[in-house]
This record gives C-alpha cells, structure tokens and sequence, in this order.
C-alpha cells in the first residue's frame, strides 16, 4: 500500500471512529455504514486525482464536488436532474430535508429515530469533517491540525449525550486520531530516515526534538485535552421518556435526598412521537386495566413558573411497603399483582409504578421515596431492559365516603393547598363559578372535572405550546385548547384555590393489549392528571382531560338500578274506589227503555259492537310508519355506505382503507369515539379493549390494521382477502 492510500485509510478510519459518538443520540444504527461507503467512495477519489496531479485544490474540489452528488443522489434524487445534479428543485429539498432534521432534533428524546433529516444532518456532517481530516491529513500532510474537525465531531456528540459520552466514544476517536498521526510520522520517517534530522549521524543523545515534531505533540495533547474538557461544558439533553430525575446528595444506607426537574417537554415531546416505541410491557391479574394508570412523580410544588417535585428524603427499599398515608381500613381495596419489563432503550431513574404499591420485587440499587411511594435509581440505575413485580391496592370509594370525608390534617392542607401570589385572580374565580352551589369538596372536584373534560367546551391539542406557570394556566383557562398538562396543571391550581390539597401525577396511562394476553405501554401512552386528597382515601385520581385515559367511577353519577325502577308506587287509596262503567251511548239515558239503548248500541255499518275502527287506526298507522322510514333514513344510508365501501375494486390498498374506515365507523356506531392522534395499531387496540372483543373478532381487528399498514407503508401492497368478512365479524 502505497503512503498516500495508508494515509487516506487512516483518515477513512478515524473520521467513523470519531463518529461512532453520535451512536447512541439515535437508533438504529444503519446510517453509520451509508456513511461509511459514501465516504470511502470520497477518499478514493482524492487519491485518483492526487496520482494525476501533485496540486491539492484540484484533489479537495473533486471531493466536494463528488460528495454533492452522492448527498443528492442519496436525499433528493427524486428533485434532482437526473437524479444526481442539485438543481434548484434539490436545493429547496435539501433546505426542508435541514429544516426538519433542525426540528426533529429538538423535538425527539434520546434515542431520536432516524428519520429523513436527521440522516441527512448525521451523513452530511460526517462528509464534512471528512473531507477536512482527508484535506489537511493526506492533501497537506498536516495530521497534527486534522485532529481539530475530529473533536469538533467528537465533541458534539458528547455534549449531546445524557450522560456526557462514554469513555468507549472517546477511546474510539482518541484512538482514530493517534492512528493518523503515527501514519504521518511513518510516512516522514520514510522520506527523511530520521524525523526532521538535520542528516544521518546528526543527532545528538542529548538533543530536544525537532519543533515540527513539538509542534504536533503539543497539538495533539491540546487536542486530547479538549476533547476530555469540552463536553463536560456542553449542555446535555435528556436521556429518554420523562427524564426527570436528578440523583440526590447522599448514597447509601438509608439517607439522601432527591429531587427532580419539570417533565413537562419531555413528556409533550412523547405524545408527538411519531412512532408509538414501546415503552414496557406487562401481565397484571387486574379484571379491569382501563384503570391501571403508571405513576412516574409527583410534582407537587407550585412556585408560579411550574408544577415540580418536592426535594425528599429517600430511604433504602422496604419490603413491604409502609401502609398508604390517608387511607381508612373501611374504604374497599383489592390486592392486584402486575409484573413488568422495560424496554432496552427506555433508561430513566424513576421506576412507573401503579398507585399506590403495597410491595415492590426489584434487582438493582433503588431507594424508597415515601411521601410520593416512588422508586428511584441510585449511584446510575435506571429503567434499561429492568424486569420488576409490583403488588399494589385497586382502592375502589365510594362516593358517599368521599362527600362525608373528613377534614384533613393541617400539615396536609399547608403543604398542598398553597399557591402563588402570580396566580391570576381569574383561576379562583372560575373555581368558585364552576363549583358554586356544591356543597363538598368531593362534589366541588367532581365539577371541576366535568367542566374540564365535557361541559367547559375544551379541545385537546398536543401541539399547543407547552407551560405550567401561572401565565399558561390562565391562557388554558381563555383559550380551552391544550394537551394533558394543561388539564391537570389547571385543576390542581383551581383545587387549591378551593382549598383541596392537590398535587400533579406524571406517568402513563394502562396502554393496549399486545394480542398475547398482555398490555403494551407506548411513548404515546405518556400522560399527566391530578390527585386529590381526601381523609380516609389518600390521594386520589381524577381524569379531566377529554378523551384521554379513563374517567374513575366514583367520579361518575350513580344510575338508577334496574330492580328498582325509578315509577313511584299508586298509592293505597288509588285503586280504592271503582272506576266507573261506561255507558253504550251518550243519547241513551237510563231509564228509557232497554230497546232504545240497545239499538243505539248498535253501528250504523252493521258491525258488531267494539268493531276495528279502521277509519281512525289507518291515519295513525301511516303516520307512524312515515315516522319509522324518517327515523330508519340514517341507518338505511350507512347501509348503503358499507356496501360502496366493501365492494371489491380500486386495488389492495383501497379497499384496506374503505375495510378501516368503515370498522372505525362502525365502532363510533356503537360509543368507542375514534381518537384522531391515535396511529392505526393503537386504534386497533382501543377497538378491541373497549368493544371487548375476544377470539376471532379479536383476531379480524388485527388483520384488518396489518392491511391498513401494508398499504401505508409497503412498497407494493399484497391483496389483502375476506376483508369485508372480517369488516362483518367485527361488527
């Protein structure tokens, strides 16, 4: 191998030493290898040009310019004259394709998925300090300096990186960079025989190095040096789904304090995610999951600029758990045990948990958090890959022992009651309007939560900017469009106007089935609500965000039972006295004479007496008839619809989505609201849990979404058959 092809290697190497950094800002990884063969295809073609002329400009154009046309080929080819020259069309392309990686990477939690700018920001950047290491270390013969774009790589990505990029990163572009330089100084030592000697025999034993050969050292020790210092500078973003926790002062035994920061991007970032990652999965012995909400933290101080978490003592795990703060032996519980396991991506400190546990089993170093009854890494434990079981109370009031409960303790009521002086006055006024007229705080939570979810006229929006200080609450209160924060930020607020103690849950809601008998919890499942305390039940959850989770039923109105229908009793005295016959006729007066009562008794038609009367029956049978088609109109139209649309033609892929349309129709039908934010698996699932579907209609659900998929997404679409059977089983 020739000087220059070991060099240009060696820039090769470096470069994607230095860039596998940026491996764990993303997933998969599948872009690190177009990244490699694009520049491998970029370093061959300097050296091509470098053998046909000794001038580097012509070798560091080329490359430029062959780099453009990969990068078009690659991103915009569909924009681009014949598919590989940048025109303006592909300049436009690539200015969105930027515009959105830009966004992208402000948006998604880490790991970010791959999406189309966010490759192109990943494959671009990478050509690009490419092409500088090849120009300064091979074109140039300058290694020393080439190590300069290489921390600029390496330093970005750990500045990125949730924990500040592991020391495997920085050994791999370390030892890129120290391969470069020992490629240059081979490749001097070959041409001079010693490094910069002033000749054979020249050197002395004695003699300082050579300044060319300082030179590099120093460059590359300030090199080496900044890379270790510079990311400790940078600031690091999150490291995944609701990366709220900030290890507390103290490790070990059972003392220590933890806090955490506000979730609420994070969390808004979740529920925009394009693509519902599964989060963790989990079995659970509960009749009813609907109910089976995963608590995070609670944020439970309210400074005016946001909802956080109190700074707490934490305390080594017990096992089992301390009895629950609040709750009475005569409120109704069920002891559920659910087991779960996290995904291998999703690392955070604290553990989601259903509320509130009675006992925790758990591997791993976790510290017991007891006003909140969390869980939270210790010393670098998180969530990753963890499997866990939790026995926890299913606390089932009713809403006679929330109305009577009785006042709580005075500590409760001084620690979760208060709110800032920023608080608009409009909050507590728009409380006390809501709830005018109720006469407990059961009742004064209970309106609050249907003003919020079904009577106020609120929409939910997850694109709604984000905010949980005083400011944002009021404009929720004036606007009435927001995403789940704003419901439970603002109901809290208005509680503790009322003097509810109230405090704010970050977690998830149950998730869906997975078709194997579980459920699976997804990114899009993220979600917050507010709890509220009432002596003798502890906190309490309550659900004011429209179509979102599931509405408690002590919170719903009781409905009459059907053993006793609600028709008041006749009294004794109504069937005391006899009802009085009716005479035959109105002419015919007692006492005239029996004939001429019979005969009036008599029709003029002949009949007997009591006849059909069809000249009164027929008007009033038409009438309702006419009333039966008007009201039946709907129904016949649907038919119709269903026909139109489950009649084969207009390809696989049409007829999935008229199958699909028409089974969310049909479920919409039947009371399961469709949920526009919901992809097509999450929609399936809903369908299934709520129309309580089971075996072969279970199974036409799933068949029904895997054919919507395939048209989505697919390159060609296979004819997907008995979609309209399956339409009709589901029905």
């Amino acid at each position: 191998m020739s000087v220059q092809a070991r060099l240009a290697f060696c820039a090769w190497a470096a470069t994607l030493a230095a860039a596998c950094a940026l491996l764990p800002l993303v997933a998969p990884a599948g872009w690190l290898f177009q990244a490699a063969l694009l520049l491998g295809v970029q370093s061959a073609v300097g050296a091509v040009v470098r053998r046909m002329t000794p001038a580097g400009p012509p070798a560091v154009a080329a490359q430029a310019v062959v780099s453009l046309l990969l990068l078009t080929f690659v991103f915009v080819r569909d924009d681009a004259v014949l598919g590989v020259l940048p025109g303006p069309d592909a300049v436009e392309a690539f200015g969105a394709l930027l515009a959105q990686g830009t966004a992208d990477v402000g948006r998604f939690s880490i790991p970010a998925p791959v999406t189309d700018g966010i490759r192109l920001l990943l494959v671009g950047g990478v050509i690009v300090i490419g092409l500088l290491v090849d120009a300064l270390a091979v074109t140039y013969r300058a290694a020393a300096p080439a190590g300069l774009p290489l921390l600029a790589l390496y330093s970005v990505a750990a500045g990125l990186s949730p924990e500040g990029g592991s020391r495997l990163w920085f050994l791999c572009a370390a030892g890129g960079y120290l391969l470069l330089l020992l490629a240059e100084g081979r490749d001097r030592l070959s041409r001079w025989g010693r490094v910069f000697g002033g000749g054979p025999g020249t050197a002395r034993p004695g003699d300082a190095a050579p300044p060319p050969v300082r030179t590099g050292r120093r460059i590359g020790a300030v090199a080496l040096g900044i890379a270790l210092v510079v990311p400790a500078l940078l600031p690091s973003l999150g490291g995944g789904l609701l990366d709220a926790a900030r290890q507390g002062r103290g490790t070990g035994g059972g003392g220590g304090t933890v806090s955490a920061v506000n979730p609420l991007v994070a969390l808004q970032d979740s529920l925009n995610q394009p693509d519902n990652r599964t989060v963790l999965t989990y079995t659970t012995d509960a009749e009813n999951t609907s109910d089976m909400y995963l608590r995070i933290v609670a944020l439970d101080r309210f400074d005016g600029t946001s909802w956080r978490p109190s700074e707490r003592r934490i305390t080594d795990l017990p096992r089992p758990l301390p009895p629950v703060p609040g709750l009475s032996p005569s409120v109704g519980t069920e002891r559920v045990t659910t087991s779960f396991r996290a995904a291998g991506w999703y690392a955070q400190n604290w553990l989601p948990m259903p509320y509130p546990a009675a006992e925790v089993r758990i591997d791993g170093r976790w510290r017991f958090e007891p006003e909140g009854r969390t869980l939270v890494g210790d010393r670098g434990q998180t969530t990753r890959g963890v499997r866990y079981e939790v026995d926890s109370l299913a606390v089932r009031p009713t809403a006679r022992q929330l109305s009577k409960a009785p006042a709580p303790s005075p500590q409760i009521v001084e620690e979760y009651t208060g709110v800032p002086e920023s608080l608009p006055s409009v909050v507590a006024e728009t409380a006390r309007n809501v709830t005018e007229g109720a006469s407990s705080d059961y009742e004064r939570a209970v309106r609050l939560q249907d003003w919020f979810s079904s009577q106020g006229g609120f929409r939910y929006d997850t694109q709604v900017k984000a905010g949980s200080g005083s400011a944002a609450i009021a404009r929720f209160l004036e606007d009435r469009e927001g995403f789940c924060v704003h419901f439970a930020f603002s109901m809290a607020a208005m509680a503790r106007t009322l003097d509810i103690p109230a405090r704010v849950a970050v977690g998830f809601t149950a998730g869906a089935s997975d078709g194997g008998g579980g459920m699976a919890v997804g990114l899009q499942d993220a979600h917050a609500w507010p709890e509220l305390y009432f002596e003798g039940v502890g906190w309490t959850r309550f659900e004011p965000t429209p179509s979102r989770g599931s509405v408690p039923e002590y919170t719903q109105p009781d409905l009459p039972s059907p053993e006793q229908p609600d028709v008041p009793e006749p009294r004794p005295d109504d069937s005391a006295q006899p009802l009085p016959e009716p005479s035959d006729s109105e002419e015919c007066v007692p006492g005239q004479g029996t004939e001429d009562c019979g005969a009036a008794a008599v029709p003029r038609d002949g009949g007997a007496a009591g006849g059909f009367p069809v000249g009164r029956v027929l008007p009033v049978a038409a009438a309702v008839l006419l009333a039966a088609g008007i009201l039946a109109l709907p129904a016949l139209w649907r038919v119709r619809i269903r026909s139109r649309r489950l009649a084969d033609g207009g390809g696989p892929g049409a007829l999935a989505f008229a199958a699909w349309r028409e089974t969310t129709d049909s479920a919409w039908d039947l009371g399961i609201s469709p949920q526009e934010s919901a992809t097509p698996r999450t929609a399936a699932a809903r369908v299934v849990r709520l129309g309580r579907l089971e075996g072969e209609a279970a199974e036409a659900v799933h068949r029904l979404v895997t054919a919507v998929e395939e048209a989505l997404y697919a390159p060609r679409p296979r004819p997907a058959q008995g979609l309209a059977e399956d339409v009709r089983r589901v029905r």
